[in-house]
């Protein structure tokens, strides 16, 4: 199997998906900005994308869309959380135990993307992601549908491709705040479709063809900015007023094998690194939540139904108590009155 027939078979290659769920905890603040500042989001920039546009054809020059060109992809994402955790309040007089529970949460989570590229120069591609979001808990029978965080993102390829070199291309994204915020929310009668804050990521991703693999990796930073004039009830005695969230850093690796021009196979592993948040409350009390690592495990199908489209096939599991229990995705480009010819 020569590169070009690498490269051809590898455009079934479809993203990896891995989502993060959140839990709210009525006693007490739970770390769900860490969580999800640590936590590469379906609209964010990751190394499956990036690594998907790497292998849209072999003759180019530069491997992102060329300029003028509009590229168009749906995408729909399940993932299922679940969780137990015990609540417990000790007398600080007595050192007697005056409430003990156990509080189950089970979350399912669906994320309906459409991703918008442009390709404003040959090795430049602007991006956007609209997402909506479909959340319901098993537990506390909780639902909701609604937008969730846009994303604007920008990826750059400073190298052209050379046949025996790694492919290098980087990306910086920008989240936005449309989604229904968790720290504005009735935390025991409503769910959240978004993060809360804005943030800006950015990192690169790199990838190798090692006949008849593809191994690629990717690394990235992300920043959010801070919150106030909050007023949500956290407990009975005291509301949450502001939220810091920590930076978080992730990296992913994998590889990629073609079977064949119509069908390929990959596997990747992905982890994130969260920093300490802080939330502030209404008693003039500062709490900052543990440094969080979440990690999962990823494989994918790809398969080709015609020449110009190519279905993508997924699945997930974390693998420490953050991730998600087990993820779902499924995604395809979509042609618009022919605007990605």
């Amino acid at each position: 199997m020569n590169n070009q027939g690498i490269v051809s078979g590898l455009l079934v290659v479809l993203p990896l998906l891995a989502q993060i769920a959140m839990a709210d905890d009525e006693a007490s603040p739970k770390p769900d900005a860490a969580r999800d500042a640590l936590t590469q989001k379906t609209d964010d920039a990751s190394s499956e994308k990036n690594l998907q546009e790497v292998f849209q054809a072999s003759e180019k020059t530069y491997s992102l869309l060329k300029a003028g060109k509009i590229g168009m992809n749906y995408g729909i994402d399940y993932s299922y959380y679940r969780n137990s955790r015990i609540d417990i309040a000790i007398s600080g007089s007595s050192s007697q135990i005056t409430r003990f529970r156990i509080e189950e949460d089970a979350q399912n989570s669906f994320s309906n993307v459409i991703d918008l590229s442009y390709g404003v120069w040959d090795n430049l591609t602007f991006t956007t992601a609209l997402p909506l979001v479909v959340k319901f808990d098993t537990q506390s029978q909780l639902e909701t549908v609604g937008l969730g965080d846009i994303s604007f993102g920008v990826r750059w390829q400073p190298v052209p491709l050379k046949r025996g070199l790694p492919s290098t291309t980087l990306f910086a994204t920008l989240s936005t705040a449309t989604g229904e915020s968790p720290y504005k929310v009735d935390v025991s009668n409503a769910l959240s479709t978004g993060k809360g804050y804005y943030s800006l990521s950015g990192g690169a991703s790199m990838s190798k063809i090692a006949d008849p693999i593809v191994l690629f990796a990717s690394g990235s930073y992300s920043i959010g900015n801070n919150i106030g004039g909050l007023n949500q009830a956290r407990g009975s005695s005291r509301n949450l007023t502001g939220v810091e969230p920590g930076d978080s850093l992730g990296f992913s690796m994998g590889l990629a094998y073609a079977l064949n021009y119509d069908v390929s196979l990959t596997a990747s592993f992905q982890q994130s690194y969260g920093f300490s948040t802080t939330f502030k409350f209404d008693d003039n009390t500062k709490v900052n939540t543990a440094d969080q690592i979440s990690a999962s495990m990823n494989f994918s199908l790809g398969l080709r139904t015609s020449p110009k489209r190519i279905v993508n096939l997924s699945l997930g599991f974390g693998l420490t108590e953050d991730a998600s229990d087990v993820s779902l995705g499924f995604s395809m480009p979509i042609d618009f009155l022919g605007a990605s010819e």
